[in-house]
Parts: C-alpha cells; structure tokens; sequence
C-alpha cells in the first residue's frame, strides 16, 4: 500500500487502537495549575479554530503585552498575518514580536511558552518564522516540534507522511492544490522529508525523530516523554496523530518532559493549540450569538482562491436572493481601472445591505499570479487592499460579517474595522471562529466570523447563511 494509495478506514487497521484512558480532564488540571501564559503567533486569524475564551491581539507593543500577560487566563493569540508577507519581512516581524515579548517577560516576571501556529496543509514560513523567533528570545537551536493534525479540517499525520481526507480517501498533502501555492510550494508530503527540503538540506534526516502512533497509543506519555527527552540542540520532532486522544497523550507526555526542564519550540496547527491550553470543546455558536438584529442584510466578503472556496462561494451565489458583487482582479491590477471597480462595487454593496439583501463580494476566480513568490504575495496584497478600501466605505452595521479566507480575513479585521483585541467567541461550523469585536472597532461587539480558506463542505457557506436567514413575516 503506498502513500497515495489508501484510506482512513484501510489505515486504521494498521495501528493500535488509540490510548483507553481520558487525559483531558487532567491536561486542563495542570495548566490552570501552572503560571506559564501560552502565546500563540498566528500567521492568519484561523488559527483560533479550535478554541474560545481567550483573545487575540492584532497588536504588540510592550506595553501591550505586559498588559496581556497580567491577564488572567492560559494565554493569548497574536495575529502576525505574516502568510501575506514576504519571506524577509516575515522574519523581521517575528524578530519584533519576539523582541517585545522578551521585554515583557522581564517587565512582569511572567513564563511563557510560544506556539508558532500556521496551515495545516504546511503553506508558511517556515522553517524562517521559527528561526527568527527562537533568535528574538535568545533561545537558538531549540528542538522544534511539528505537528499539522487538525481534526476539523481532515488533516492527519501517520507514519510521518501528512494528509487531506476527503471523506475516507487521504490524500497525501504534496499532492493536493494546497502544495502547488504560489508562494508556498512544496514536493514531499513526508513530513521528515517536508523538513529536509523546507530547510534546503541544512536539516539532515539523522536530525529528525517521530513521535510515532505506536508510541503513542501503545507507549502512553511515559514513551512520549522518553522520546521528547532524547532530542538534542537543533533537533526536529514529527508528532503523528489521528485523533484528539492522541493528542493530549502526546500533551500529557511533554509537560511532563518540561517538568524535568526540557524545553521546545513548537511549529502546529489549530488542534494542539486547544489541547495544550487545556481548553474543553464548547456547543457550535447559536444564531442569536452571531447576528445583530437591524434590517440588513448579511455580509460575506470572499477573497481565498483555494478550489474549496471557489465550490462554496458557487454553492452560495446560486441562490438567487443573494446579491453577488464580483471584482475583477484584472481591473484591479490596473492604476487605471482600480478606483472605478472599488467605487462601483462599494455603493451595489451599500444598497443591497440596506435593502435587507445577503450580499456576497467576491473576486474573480482565475488566479494570476506573479513570475515569483514575492511577485505573487504582491498581487495579492493588491487585491486585498481593494477588498478593504470597500469594506471601509459601506455605510451601514451588516446584519452578520464573514470573512472568506486567511489573508482577507485578517486584514478586513486589522485594515478594515479596525480590531486591536477581540475575544474569541467558539465555532460556528467545525474549524470556523468567530470573534466578538472590541469597542475600539468600527462595529463593537459584532460577532465576526472568520472562515478559512481550506476547510468546509461544498455548502458551508450556504448553510452559514440559511442558519443565519431572517425569519419571514
């Protein structure tokens, strides 16, 4: 059986079942016993994914973060939207926050424990975010630890090699659209062999152990911990895992590795976030939770081009009673035909809002993209910066806001209504947060739903609307 040829079904009968005992309850015991704040870099907002009740700060000033880490609570996010930059200007980033979280750490004598949280179909800077961040908090040659698991989106690792389901087909993820990103392209779906080539042979094979299904659900976190406490300066750890159960082994078996002062810096998902915070799953978010009872109609603002987006935005618009507002990326490109497009699309929005209707802007779906990646991360600033000149020009409170894809979604929140704290609500869908918005926003106190480009059936968006509908009459 190779790894482009097999399904979930046929892979469960190759490993143990997994760990008999619950370790969650215990996992959530001793981090609200511990004083360590746990501090998630984000490099889009659907990161917060799989987790309520904490913030996210789309700020990092010392004093910013002081004030954060006084907080009560397990720990915080800080979206570095860092996907959209360059690969240059993402590490001069995290150098920044890094800089200012070791000055805040000195300010208040808090401990804390950084998680770089970036896509689970492995797009990003790595491994030069996580560099520059163990550089910035003087840290060099920590034992960084990969683990892409997330559960809600399909994406599963076992025998190191990662995967997309697609029901109960697993497609190895260097051979899904996500690894032919522009920006972000990538051959090998092994991840030791992900590493290698990540890194341009600097990390060597020898230098990368796996924290295997074996060890886990049969070794327990004693074997867990055994294997964490093995690894050395500069060394890498691939973590397999199927389920949540193991995960939190996988979680019980570290904090007892940092118990005896082993310590890490940790490259993941989604999933792991909400384990190692100790954070239980929480009921999807209700309607009354999510819309604001004024008349108008309903927001979507698409702009990720993955063809999961491009089949849900299709499903949605299909419904005649949704006003569809396309931009042409094309004329936005174009010095000459930009503001016209931007104008034009802006007052159709207006007015379909006020009239009651769910409105959907979107941009055109052939994707153009530059000569290179930096070309292309350019073009794509360009569209997304003509997304939020609109969404700063419409006029009236939507009755609900969702926001389509990493990238748009941070910067409808950041550039477009102005977010610098918001908390994070729960889900509406599987993988699906939703923010509570800051009174320092243009619409205070707004659910705003941030949905990622990879994640979803053919109809979430459309069922995201049919569940928020008005009721006739």
């Amino acid at each position: 059986m190779t790894a482009t040829d097999i399904t979930l079904s046929q892979l469960l009968k190759t490993v143990p079942p997994p760990w008999g005992e619950d370790l969650s309850a215990g996992i959530s015991e001793l981090v609200s016993r511990s004083s360590t704040k746990l501090v998630i870099l984000d490099d889009d907002p659907t990161g917060t994914q799989t987790v309520h009740g904490i913030p996210v700060l789309t700020t990092w000033s010392v004093e910013v973060l002081v004030k954060e880490l006084q907080t009560n609570g397990p720990g915080f996010f800080i979206l570095t939207n860092s996907r959209s930059l360059r690969s240059e200007e993402a590490d001069t980033l995290t150098r920044e926050i890094g800089t200012n979280l070791k000055k805040a750490i000195s300010a208040t004598g808090v401990t804390i424990e950084i998680i770089s949280r970036s896509d689970s179909t492995l797009r990003g800077h790595f491994p030069g975010e996580v560099d520059a961040l163990m550089e910035a908090m003087e840290t060099p040659g920590l034992p960084c630890i990969l683990i892409p698991f997330f559960l809600e989106g399909g994406r599963l690792t076992a025998n190191d090699v990662h995967y997309v389901a697609d029901g109960d087909h697993l497609v190895p993820a260097a051979e899904t659209p996500y690894a032919r990103d522009a920006a972000f392209c990538y051959r090998h779906s092994n991840l030791r062999e992900w590493v290698v080539e990540k890194t341009q042979g600097m990390v060597t094979d020898d230098r990368i152990i796996s924290v295997t299904l074996d060890d886990i659900r049969s070794g327990g976190p004693s074997q867990v911990t055994h294997r964490l406490m093995a690894l050395k300066k500069g060394d890498y750890c691939v973590v397999n895992a199927l389920t949540y159960r193991d995960l939190e082994v996988f979680t019980a078996g570290l904090l007892e590795a940092q118990s005896r002062k082993q310590n890490f810096v940790f490259r993941s998902a989604a999933s792991f976030v909400r384990v190692r915070a100790g954070i239980n799953p929480r009921d999807y978010l209700s309607k009354k939770e999510l819309i604001v009872n004024n008349g108008h109609g309903g927001l979507f603002i698409v702009g990720s081009y993955v063809p999961k987006t491009s089949a849900q935005l299709t499903e949605l618009i299909a419904d005649k009673e949704v006003a569809a507002v396309e931009l042409q990326v094309d004329e936005l490109l174009s010095d000459t035909q930009r503001s016209k497009a931007v104008e034009a699309a802006g007052e159709t929005i207006n007015q379909a809002l006020i009239e009651g209707r769910d409105t959907v802007l979107f941009t055109s779906r052939k994707l153009i993209t530059g000569e290179n990646a930096d070309t292309s991360l350019a073009i794509g600033q360009r569209v997304s910066d003509s997304l939020i000149s609109i969404v700063r020009n419409i006029e009236c409170t939507p009755r609900y806001l969702v926001a389509k894809g990493g990238i748009t979604s941070s910067d409808v929140a950041t550039k477009g209504i102005g977010v610098r704290r918001a908390m994070i609500m729960g889900q509406v869908l599987p993988g699906v947060p939703v923010w509570q918005l800051g009174g320092e926003t243009r619409w205070p106190g707004m659910a705003y739903i941030v949905f990622p480009g990879n994640v979803g059936d053919d109809k979430a968006l459309a069922v995201i609307r049919q569940n928020l509908t008005r009721t006739k009459g």
